[in-house]
């Protein structure tokens, strides 16, 4: 059984991700606090579109991919994620 890694520091938080995946341009929009919703310019096949939103949220929040872990909804359209 694979021991639960735990961020090094002592912030760590959650967000609920809408993802509209297969769209010819990617973008994020912030629909409240702690939500967002992002278009992903990637098909929802073989794991793509997952690993392109770890990309984009990585980009516009300005933390490293390493940081950014699936909590729910890997395979369904809306996520929570964790970001420490």
């Amino acid at each position: 059984m694979r021991k639960k890694e735990r961020c090094i520091t002592r912030f760590m938080v959650r967000i609920k991700v809408l993802v509209k995946p297969g769209v010819k341009v990617s973008k994020i929009e912030k629909t409240s606090e702690g939500e967002y919703t992002v278009w992903v310019d990637a098909p929802a096949k073989e794991n793509k579109a997952n690993i392109r939103l770890l990309n984009i949220l990585s980009e516009y929040l300005q933390v490293p991919v390493s940081s950014i872990r699936f909590v729910s909804g890997v395979k369904g359209r809306v996520k929570v994620l964790e970001i420490c």
